[in-house]
């Protein structure tokens, strides 16, 4: 029986044992603590749960040598390590997340092991690439050029589940989704390389239509000009893979980093024993902890460019509990993770609310008699409060079907090294698996 390690996230990790348990696999579900294992092991008859700390090497090591696959949903920064212990003990390993350049540079090593280090199979990245690859592919067999190209997708609380001051929530820790509305970003416009640093990259949201009905704005992710060659169109002249959030996100966000609030760096003076307001005022460099103190300094720190956002965004630092005199959970003696804390407190999924996985490509193609056209694919997948969750759906089951696929020996997945999802061969039976699962992106001529 083939032996499957899956690590990580509760919610994603659900929704692959569906794939697995339709199949002869011995699955061990390995969180950090055993209480989650086992809730997630619960009804599976060939489940085991394991406490397992990806920290621990050697424990790591063992575990990865009993099996013939790893699934990897930790965080990003374990994925190295993870990588290297399967390298040693032959083992494949399959992640939703990029291929980072620490990863890239084991494409070698896992050649020599033999193994296949697949990645980027999850919703973005993972199910945008499938559908991108469809549609150029389409394109280029025509005669035609894709002079445009853009994607945005967002993991949002359904809209009735979305009235508070984030228009967000958060099925996970909040640090990985902040942070990652504090990267820089790069694509292409004109044919001219953009960045947008960090600090300025909240600034840049603007409204963008996805479907009527919701109220998105926009923003760049990341570096979207490798995609030009992963998705070979070099004749492309725009190229922007971004994120999506609910009006007035941003510019939530964009406070709370100038505020200081979403810095990592270890602070001497941030103890327990502090109350929320006295943690604001220090961070800030207000002149006391009292309400009024406060609000003047954010004020002059935010340079909020009109009244009603002043007071929209004021009216939710308040509300999240940051001018308040209860006393602050304080975590990682840093900013950032006594601000999730209370996040996770005020922020996360309850009994009932359902989320939202939106995810959109636009096309603008050129054709050989000059004539131009726009096109879109769109994916609106909602969680089912008794179910799994739309983001478990469309990450965890794209992820169970290529494991699946790299485990039967297909072909296009038989060829060790460290490997993502940029081309037919790969994309195409993942797509057309995916869809019977109904997941599936909605093409429309615009």
């Amino acid at each position: 029986m083939i032996k499957i390690l899956l690590l990580g996230s509760l919610s994603q990790l659900g929704s692959q044992t569906k794939v697995f348990e339709t199949n002869q696999c011995a699955l061990h579900l390995g969180c950090r603590t055993l209480s989650k294992a086992r809730a997630l092991a619960r009804g599976l008859p060939r489940a085991t749960a394991i406490a397992l700390d990806v920290s621990s090497t050697a424990e790591l090591d063992d575990q990865i040598a009993a099996h013939d696959l790893v699934i990897s949903l930790v965080p990003y920064v374990h994925h190295v390590s993870i990588i290297k212990l399967a390298i040693k003990n032959k083992v494949h390993v399959v992640t939703t997340s990029y291929v980072s350049d620490a990863i890239r540079e084991l494409d070698s090593a896992a050649r020599e092991a033999g193994i296949v280090v697949l990645n980027e199979v999850g919703v973005d990245p993972g199910v945008d690439h499938l559908y991108a690859i469809k549609k150029i592919g389409e394109v280029h067999a025509k005669g035609g050029k894709v002079k445009e190209f853009y994607s945005y997708c967002g993991g949002l609380p359904a809209p009735e589940h979305a009235k508070n001051p984030l228009g967000f929530k958060f099925s996970w820790s909040p640090r990985g989704a902040l942070l990652s509305q504090f990267n820089s970003a790069h694509f292409l416009s004109g044919n001219e390389k953009i960045e947008i640093s960090n600090k300025d990259l909240m600034g840049a949201a603007k409204p963008y239509f996805v479907l009527d009905g919701y109220e998105f704005v926009a923003y760049p992710n990341r570096n979207s000009l490798p995609f030009q060659a992963f998705y070979g169109i070099p004749e492309a002249e725009e190229i922007l893979r971004g994120s999506l959030r609910y009006e007035g996100n941003p510019a939530f966000v964009k406070a709370l980093i100038d505020l200081g609030w979403l810095d990592a760096q270890e602070k001497a003076w941030l103890k327990a024993g502090l109350t929320w307001a006295e943690v604001s005022q220090i961070a800030m460099g207000a002149d006391s902890s009292s309400e009024t103190a406060l609000v003047s300094r954010v004020k002059g720190l935010c340079q909020f460019p009109n009244e009603a956002d002043s007071e929209r965004i004021l009216g939710g630092l308040r509300w999240i509990g940051l001018f308040s005199s209860e006393p602050a959970t304080v975590r990682g003696g840093n900013l950032l993770d006594t601000l999730c804390a209370q996040l996770e407190k005020e922020l996360s999924y309850r009994p009932g609310e359902r989320d939202l996985v939106i995810l959109q490509h636009k096309f603008v193609v050129e054709w050989q008699d000059g004539k131009k056209e726009t096109s879109t694919s769109t994916l609106e997948l909602y969680g089912d409060p008794d179910g799994y969750s739309a983001m478990a759906m469309s990450v965890g089951v794209t992820c169970g079907i290529a494991a699946q696929l790299l485990l039967d020996g297909h072909e296009a997945l038989s060829s060790p090294g460290v490997v993502a999802p940029y081309t037919k061969e790969i994309c195409d039976p993942i797509r057309e698996l995916l869809e019977k699962e109904g997941v599936k992106m909605v093409e429309k001529l615009v």
